[in-house]
């Protein structure tokens, strides 16, 4: 529950700040087309913005050897997202495996495991 909080107090955060960011960009630097669409729609800002604090999230709880890995799996999900281009259904497809894909990791491997 209290992890539910804080996650929820860092969602609203990372949503209050200026409306020129993306979560994992700064909108006013956009230059590749899948970058442009996600700032040009609101519904891709927002899962930019969950799935970069998923990822952060991610990086601080899974042991040292696992975060290689999974920055790694981060870099190879960046090349598939900006093959998307400017197509908003497959950047909508690509953001919702990620997002489900980074909370996979919390469900299995933090709460089953986890520090507490």
């Amino acid at each position: 529950m209290i992890k539910k909080i804080s996650q929820a107090s860092m969602i609203a955060v990372l949503l209050s700040a200026s409306t020129t960011w993306a979560a994992s960009f700064d909108c006013d630097k956009a230059a590749a087309t899948d970058e442009k669409a996600i700032c040009a729609h609101r519904a891709l800002n927002d899962m930019d913005v969950k799935m970069a604090l998923l990822f952060e999230l991610d990086k601080r709880f899974v042991p040292m050897g696992g975060r290689d890995a999974l920055i790694d799996q981060q870099k190879a999900w960046l090349r598939q997202r900006q093959a998307c281009g400017a197509r908003v259904a497959c950047l909508t497809g690509v953001y919702q495996q990620r997002i489900e894909t980074l909370r996979d990791i919390i469900d299995t491997r933090v709460v089953t495991h986890g520090p507490f």
